[in-house]
């Protein structure tokens, strides 16, 4: 396969990157530094559904396009960063009003899901209730036009956010769920040291919703990720793979950084949207 000799991807930014900043100024300065695609994160949105729709139609104005959701509620069980609402409807509730909230402003976008810890540790019957939860939400997904994006978690998030940690585990829930708009959120910080990964993209192929990037070092925090281009992960080569592998979407920065003493959130955020970009193109140049 020929490959072209520029970043075939729209470069994104999910919000929780530029996690000090509010919704209205990661507008700004998205725009301001040529980013045209958005992960929109609904922690951001005003509670008040007025003024969130406001909210999602300035960024949709200024030229944003809404490629992907982090929904507050991502897990239909409760989950160390997620832990409320307990009661399972609730929380299929959270998440369809997400759905209902940000679709109209984001055609075939895809919500990010998880499947949340296992509950008393049984993977197994987390595994079925997976498949069982997302069956559901394809339902909510395909009354709004938007896909479900379930993302394998790093080993580093079982028993707190995850039940699976593979690319293989997450492609064999999708085959069980069969819904057409039931895909794979990868972010190679959770995928990069799966073994056999490379084959596991290949079979993956049109299941590739969404892709994620950001840099890796021993984790000191459950969220400690770097800029691209400053770790260990080989992005070049993963960038390669999806892309072989039939995927044409954005690729979109997601950095966490909470709880170590050089948060990347304590440096020029402008500055972290310019390193990133240009790194993802260069490991792409790279392979």
């Amino acid at each position: 396969m020929t490959r072209p000799t520029e970043l075939p991807f729209t470069f994104g930014v999910n919000q929780y990157t530029t996690t000090p900043w509010s919704f209205e100024q990661d507008v700004e300065h998205y725009t301001g530094a040529g980013v045209t695609v958005i992960e929109v994160c609904q922690d951001k949105l005003d509670r008040n559904p007025q003024r969130a729709a406001a909210q999602l139609d300035q960024a949709v104005g200024a030229g944003l396009r809404i490629s992907s959701v982090q929904a507050s509620v991502r897990a239909m069980v409760p989950s160390a960063g997620q832990p409320q609402p307990t009661d399972r409807q609730q929380r299929l509730d959270a998440f369809r009003g997400c759905v209902e909230l940000v679709a109209p402003y984001a055609p075939e976008a895809v919500f990010v899901t998880n499947t949340g810890p296992a509950p008393q540790g049984n993977m197994s019957d987390a595994i079925r209730q997976t498949v069982t939860d997302h069956q559901e939400l394809a339902g909510v997904a395909a009354e709004h036009g938007v896909r479900i994006g379930l993302e394998p978690l790093n080993p580093v998030s079982l028993n707190q956010e995850t039940a699976i940690w593979t690319l293989q585990q997450a492609l064999d829930v999708i085959a069980e769920v069969d819904r057409d708009n039931v895909g794979i959120c990868f972010d190679t910080w959770n995928l990069w040291q799966n073994p056999n990964l490379p084959e596991a993209i290949a079979a993956a192929g049109e299941q590739l919703f969404l892709l994620q990037v950001s840099d890796w070092r021993t984790p000191r925090s459950g969220a400690d990720r770097r800029n691209v281009g400053t770790g260990e992960i080989p992005t070049g080569r993963l960038l390669h793979a999806v892309y072989d592998a039939g995927y044409r979407g954005a690729c979109v920065v997601e950095i966490l950084s909470h709880g170590v003493p050089d948060s990347v959130y304590d440096t020029d955020l402008d500055e972290v949207l310019r390193l990133n970009r240009a790194a993802v193109e260069q490991a792409w140049q790279a392979g």
